[in-house]
This record gives structure tokens, C-alpha cells and sequence, in this order.
């Protein structure tokens, strides 16, 4: 199945702004791209850029620092829930599709209670009203995710963003792609060594180059083969996360990084 190849333009942050990444990113062959930016001038020139060069903009990252503040009392949650809102309503004035959510940040975050299910449905009511899809992504807690899946399955709206490396570190024995089949709309492709059974703290979500840690390739492909999904591959890497990507000119970078995403993406011919 072909599927076009992509990838977030703050991956070369500390080298050059993301318009000129997009560029680049275009020049070697990406298709696609995703961007954490939500404030709507910034949205409105990665849009405009987009279309020059004719790549497609599926969807954009909300912001997530401080998400645990929505399911707690008190004003806490207001920043990042700004956020949200206005990266949907970026989204909506840009003609941006869908925008990926975080459900809660940590090993330990509060518990799923009323306060933030009341927060999260007004975020879910905003984007109906905006025409804009909401995918919320898998993290380290289960039944956080699953709560509010359960919650607005029934919405065409609500979707899912697939997580591999988060899949591969944080819940490693859950099949993500086999639970939320039918709601399965945006990928984030990355790799790390995975975490240890008996490792119940440590943060391992390296968002490395796929095939330079030990997640199963592979594997996933079969599964987006057999469900059918027909949406971009996505990576989600960063030069500064290791050192040897550091020694890479920007060019060379993002070259290797569209090496892999298509070695990914031939596998389903395997």
C-alpha cells in the first residue's frame, strides 16, 4: 500500500526554523509533515509553504506541558487548555485536518475524575464545532487513554495517534493498533532500546531514527497492512537526542531520515 512519507519539522530545531526544515524535508523527498507550532500565524505560513510546495498537512501536536493540570482542581489546567484550543482553532482557519491530544504526562498522574472529563469534553464539543478531528495518543497509562476512547467512541470526530515508540517503552505488552483498529488515523514512527519489565520509572522515549533501538519494524507494518490504514507514515525523531545525529549536517539528517521511513514503508512487499 502506498502511503506518503513524513515528518515534524522541529526535528532540526537547534539548526534552522521549520519553514526552512519543510523546504528541505521537501527537496529530499518527504510527501508530509507534521508541526508542534499552534499559534495561528505560524499554523497559516507552514500552510502556505505546504501548498507552494504541494506536501500535504494532516494534522498538528497541541501543546502537552502541564496536562496533568486537567484533571485537577483549580486554575493549574488553564495554560495547556488554552493551548489546545487554540491549536484547534489554528487547525480549523488553516485547513489543518486533525490535531493530536495528550491524555496525561507521567508515571503517576491523577486519576481519570469528573473535573477532567468535563475539560476534555469541552475541548471534544469545540473541535466538533470547528470541523476539526481530535486523536488523542497513547502514552505510558492504559486505562487513561482507554477511558476517554471508551467515552467518545462513538464520535467520527474522535480518533487515534499511534505512538510506536511510546508503545515500545512505556506498554510494551499492549498492542495499540489492535485495540483503537477502526479509529486509528496518525502515526508517529521513532525508536528506542524499549524498558525492562522489572523498570517501572525510568523514561526511555528516546525518539530516535527507527532501526537504531529494537522496536519491531515489521510488526507494525503487517498490522497497518491487515487493518487497512492508508494514512502518512510519520516520523517523529530529533537530531539533538543523540550524538552521533548531532555530527550530521542538517541535509545529511533528514536524508537518513527518509532512508528509513521508506525502508519502513517497502516492508509491507516483504
Amino acid at each position: 500500500m502506498k502511503r506518503k512519507l513524513g515528518i515534524n519539522t522541529d526535528c532540526l530545531h537547534e539548526l534552522m526554523d521549520e519553514i526552512s526544515t519543510l523546504q528541505l524535508a521537501h527537496r529530499i523527498g518527504f510527501e508530509t509533515f507534521t508541526t508542534g507550532q499552534t499559534e495561528l500565524r505560524a499554523v497559516a505560513a507552514m500552510r502556505a509553504k505546504a501548498d507552494e510546495l504541494g506536501m500535504e498537512f494532516p494534522y498538528l501536536h497541541a501543546p502537552f506541558g502541564g496536562v496533568n493540570g486537567m484533571w485537577t482542581e483549580g486554575d493549574a489546567y488553564r495554560t495547556v487548555y488554552d493551548g489546545m484550543l487554540e491549536a484547534l482553532d489554528s487547525a480549523a482557519a488553516c485547513g489543518v485536518p486533525a490535531v493530536i491530544i495528550h491524555v496525561s504526562s507521567g508515571w503517576q498522574p491523577p486519576a481519570v475524575n469528573d473535573l477532567g472529563l468535563a475539560r476534555y469534553d469541552a475541548l471534544v464539543d469545540h473541535a466538533a464545532k470547528v470541523g476539526v478531528i481530535v486523536a488523542f495518543e497513547n502514552l505510558r497509562k492504559v486505562g487513561n487513554l482507554a477511558c476517554l476512547m471508551d467515552r467518545y467512541e462513538n464520535l467520527k470526530h474522535v480518533r487515534f495517534c499511534y505512538d510506536c515508540g511510546h508503545e515500545h517503552c512505556y506498554t510494551k505488552t499492549v498492542s495499540w493498533l489492535d485495540i483503537f483498529t477502526d479509529k486509528l488515523i496518525a502515526t508517529h514512527i521513532h525508536d528506542n532500546m524499549g524498558r525492562p519489565f522489572e523498570d517501572k520509572t525510568t523514561d526511555r522515549d528516546s525518539h530516535w531514527l527507527p532501526f537504531d533501538g529494537s522496536f519491531n519494524y515489521h510488526r507494525m507494518m503487517r498490522k497497518l497492512d491487515a487493518y487497512g490504514y492508508c494514512g502518512p507514515l510519520m516520523l517523529e525523531v530529533y537530531r539533538h537526542s543523540r550524538q552521533d545525529y548531532q555530527a550530521m549536517t542538517a541535509e545529511a539528517f533528514l536524508s537518513t531520515c527518509y532512508e528509513r521511513i521508506v525502508r519502513i514503508s517497502q516492508m509491507e512487499h516483504l
